[in-house]
């Protein structure tokens, strides 16, 4: 277990400061590297860690082991069975890209989804700059050492930290292999035709280390033209000695994803699609440096700079709206891509001291972060087979071809002052600035040209109480800020739905989002075997975003519109405990009052309540939809033999509202709520091989995660296109049926 640095020498997490001195025996920048941590990253800049008792946020860490452990099949499938505060929609109907809900705010790989938490992959901002998305299948699983979640609006990890903020770490060949060179091979099968291979490598050499890894995934889906080929490479180089750290990563992916898209209520069969085919392709580079350098015993200067490439290319099939037409074509076949390019740096300069006698820790900061991005979609006219298939007919006509450009920069300092050896205080603060450009290359859409401008200064204010080695006592203060991104500022028109991916329009400007939230808690142990956290949490935002569907034949069309004040609050409770040395027992428990505050007008016709235009009345009070009020998590952990281990897990969901029913009216707006119990098992039949075994959906327990109201045309036999008999209907995104997988991991030396 890593060596914890004294309080004294720590910053306050919401400051956003450094840590480390040069007489430590970690170097500050590599310790989030080790496969234990006690430590959390304040920022994303390299050593910015703070020993867990001083961070004032119901924080959580969890390492390559435990995900080891339960052989998960995705690090999002691990979080949503193990994470207080985290829930999973499938949305995108594909495993590798769910939505990942935290305090009811979102980091999906949907375009649409109002995001709300920041993503990093060795300190490198990975919400793309075209809409803030987050695309989960190009984080390379085998690479990762340690994922840490920090609730709350940390102003330290800058813009669309509503909610808070996921810090993914990787591994370091000093952290796998630190005695001699390795390496090590996992093959795997399981059930919907799932293989997968992984392979990596590294080791250390005087002040060098090197690390790489390999994995390869095809799974042919539990639905119907639902299949996923997943390919994912990361390497790094690092030198390191008692003052210096610096590391060189490269990063890359290859994947294609098809989803089953969501689908209607009425519909018996859950592995079929509503229309086919819809993929993905992702490819994604990353090269990253970061250093750190202990200048003397006081200051501490560190870094990181990246250069990151993303293109997706995107292949939807749609039913179309013909409004009466009978020679219109009843289906489309919508192509788009989205070509980015990003780049940054940061740079951040700490000092230890003292300040009338208190122990003090000044920081400064500076980060700038650019992207620039190539949007362009088009459209063919498709007609419809007897399963819903799409069949291309005619031309393919272009239809948006356009350049937005982001630039987000921000300008932090903290101070912090540890009164004595229980209490810490901190005052904090980070002034943003986003400036995102827009500009037609067609020719035809001069008035999307445009620059838009948000800038505003987060302050954060925080207590922390240490009054035995057992307890810990905190409350804090922050507030976040988010920018609305090109696709939003394009996409506002409530007289013109956009279909996501969308038409860029030239439509009314939109409010940036303010985040406050305040957080009081506590953690701590009784004895060595039991350890247990609580949180009460509040966070209202101002001028909230939301992406409000139009809710007719494309359940995708719709606009983004600022809806005023609302808020998420609510109780995080964890009781962790061993029983004897071989059963470990865990329970987390979240409840999430998620409310608009405000009243507006929206539309929404496949509502039952609408009126005549197909408008419904959103109220105070109303709850938000798709968050759950009550989630309960209980996880069961035993070590039967020095080679047999088992464990058992249980997710408790309550009911959401679907997307569509943000007034709480509709007759069909519920998504019932669902429990699931997985098992796994690993066996190691010697010191170089270990068996892995896990069955998720034990019961085969058939259940939606996410829904959208939205109009089925196929309401013929056999669920058949019949645009004649439209039905308002409640879609569901249906979660994965009973599975089960077993894989081998092979160790050298």
């Amino acid at each position: 277990m890593p060596t914890q640095r004294p309080a004294a020498s720590c910053a306050f997490a919401l400051a956003g400061a450094l840590i480390g001195s040069a007489g430590h025996a970690e170097n500050p920048a590599e310790v989030l590297e080790l496969p234990q941590v006690g430590v959390v990253g304040t920022t994303p800049l390299p050593g910015s860690g703070v020993a867990l008792r001083d961070v004032p946020a119901n924080a959580q860490i969890f390492t390559s082991r435990d995900l080891r452990r339960q052989g998960a099949a995705t690090a999002m499938d691990f979080l949503e069975k193990n994470a207080t505060g985290i829930g999973l929609a499938a949305a995108q109907g594909n495993p590798f890209q769910p939505d990942i809900s935290l305090r009811g705010f979102t980091a999906s790989p949907v375009l649409g989804t109002p995001q709300g938490v920041s993503v990093f992959f060795d300190g490198v901002r990975v919400n793309e700059p075209f809409g803030d998305s987050v695309n989960w299948d190009l984080i390379p699983q085998a690479a990762i050492s340690s994922i840490q979640i920090i609730p709350g609006s940390n102003p330290a990890f800058g813009l669309n930290t509503l909610g808070g903020a996921i810090a993914v770490y990787t591994k370091s060949g000093a952290s796998e292999y630190p005695e001699r060179p390795g390496a090590s091979a996992s093959v795997g099968a399981g059930s919907f035709g799932r293989r997968s291979l992984t392979v990596d490598g590294g080791g250390k050499s005087g002040p060098w280390d090197w690390f790489a890894t390999a994995n390869r995934t095809l799974d042919a889906g539990w639905a119907l033209h639902n299949p996923s080929r997943v390919g994912q490479l990361f390497a790094k180089l690092g030198w390191q000695d008692e003052k210096t750290d610096i590391d060189l990563a490269f990063s890359a992916a290859n994947n294609r994803l098809e989803g089953t898209q969501t689908l209607p209520a009425s519909f018996e069969d859950p592995r079929q699609p509503y229309t086919f085919p819809d993929r993905n392709d992702n490819r994604a580079a990353l090269v990253s440096l970061k250093a750190s350098h202990a200048i003397t015993d006081q200051w501490l200067l560190s870094g990181n700079a990246y250069l990151r490439r993303f293109r997706n290319q995107n292949l939807s099939s749609n039913v179309v709206d013909a409004a009466g037409d009978p020679d219109a074509a009843p289906a489309s076949i919508d192509r788009s891509s989205i070509e980015q390019t990003s780049h940054g740096a940061g740079v951040q300069l700490a000092r230890d001291g003292s300040v009338a006698g208190f122990a003090n820790r000044l920081a400064l900061g500076l980060a700038l972060d650019e992207g620039q991005a190539r949007f362009r979609r088009s459209r063919q006219d498709a007609a419809l087979t007897a399963d819903r298939g799409t069949v291309a007919l005619g031309n393919v006509v272009a239809e948006t071809d356009a350049d937005s450009t982001t630039r987000h920069l921000g300008a932090f300092a903290s101070d912090s002052l540890h009164l004595d050896e229980r209490w810490t205080l901190t005052f904090a603060g980070r002034l943003n600035r986003a400036e995102v450009r827009i500009a037609d290359r067609s020719g035809n859409d001069p008035k999307l040209d445009g620059r838009h401008r948000f800038t505003r200064f987060n302050p954060a204010l925080g207590l922390n109480f240490n009054p035995t080695a057992a307890l810990t006592a905190y409350a804090s203060y922050n507030e976040g800020m988010r920018a609305p991104t090109a696709i939003e500022l394009t996409c506002a028109d409530p007289a013109a739905p956009c279909k996501l991916p969308n038409n860029f329009l030239a439509d009314p400007p939109l409010r940036k989002i303010v985040s406050k939230t305040i957080e009081v808690g506590g953690r701590g142990h009784f004895g060595s075997e039991t350890t247990w956290s609580a949180a009460i949490f509040r966070t209202d935002l101002r001028d909230d975003l939301q992406f409000v569907s139009s809710n007719g034949i494309a359940v995708n069309a719709g606009y983004f519109q600022n809806v005023g004040t609302t808020r998420r609050q609510g109780v995080e409770l964890s009781l962790a405990t061993h029983v004897g040395s071989a059963l470990a027992l865990a329970l987390r428990h979240t409840m999430t009052d998620a409310t608009f505050r405000s009243g507006f007008a929206e539309r929404s016709p496949s509502n039952s309540s609408a009126d005549t235009n197909g408008t419904i009345a959103v109220r105070p009070g109303n709850r938000i939809p798709g968050i759950a009020r009550q989630t309960l998590k209980l996880r069961a952990d035993l070590d039967a033999s020095a080679r047999w281990a088992i464990g058992a897990g249980a997710v408790f969901v309550a009911a959401t509202q679907a997307r569509g029913d943000e007034n709480g009216e509709d007759t069909n707006g519920r998504v019932p709520g669902y429990a699931r119990l997985d098992l796994d098992a690993r066996y190691r039949a010697s010191g170089r091989c270990t068996f892995f075994a896990r069955i998720d959906n034990v019961l085969d327990r058939r259940y939606a995660s996410f829904g959208i109201l939205g109009e089925n045309v196929f309401t013929g036999p056999s669920n058949s296109f019949n645009p004649v008999l439209p039905r308002s209907e409640l879609f569901l995104g249906r979660a994965a049926p009973r599975s089960a997988s077993l894989s081998l991991q092979l160790a050298f030396e």
